[in-house]
């Protein structure tokens, strides 16, 4: 399976749609945890996804992959981790629910192209980057767009480590 990752960041609706017809998308995959924008109420879940009907891009908003999530335990074993939001992210995708919304992710994708999307422009400034990891540990193609260029592939964060099919990241720390 290949999975694309975007994110909306400031465009403007019309260049955003230009960069998912670009890649052929035809699934996006909302993992914000909060679908709302007040710089860009075009991002907003109603909207995008009126917008994105009349493209012909299917919209699925996935609550269950959004960030910022809260810490979980004390003994994180995701030590290489050292911002909080990130290791609290790494922690949620050890849980049975990351676990679900992923194979829902893949259910999704395996047919189809098909991209998951949050805010920042750059991937690795957000959770992006972790669920790119878990997909790419676990087979898949994952692709990130920044605009109408060739997407660039994912490579592994160098401490993600899969182990009984769940990513830890161990080693160096991290950001």
């Amino acid at each position: 399976m290949t999975l694309y990752t975007v994110g909306h960041s400031t465009r403007p609706l019309d260049e955003f749609l230009k960069v998912l017809h670009a890649h052929s998308i035809q699934i996006l995959i909302d993992i914000r945890a909060f679908p709302v924008s007040r710089r860009m109420p075009h991002f907003n879940r109603e909207s995008l996804e009126e917008s994105l009907a009349k493209e012909n891009i299917q919209y699925v908003w996935m609550k269950e992959l959004g960030g910022r999530r809260k810490k979980l335990r004390d003994d994180s074993p995701n030590v290489a981790l050292r911002n909080d939001s990130f290791r609290n992210y790494a922690d949620y995708m050890l849980t049975p629910q990351f676990q679900q919304a992923a194979q829902r992710v893949s259910a999704l994708a395996a047919p189809t192209r098909a991209a998951i999307m949050c805010a920042e422009k750059v991937f690795f400034h957000c959770h992006r980057m972790l669920v790119s990891d878990y997909f790419a540990l676990h087979g898949s193609e994952v692709l990130h767009i920044q605009d109408a260029s060739p997407p660039r592939p994912h490579a592994v964060t160098k401490e993600a480590q899969l182990v009984d099919g769940q990513i830890i990241y161990r080693g160096n720390m991290l950001f």
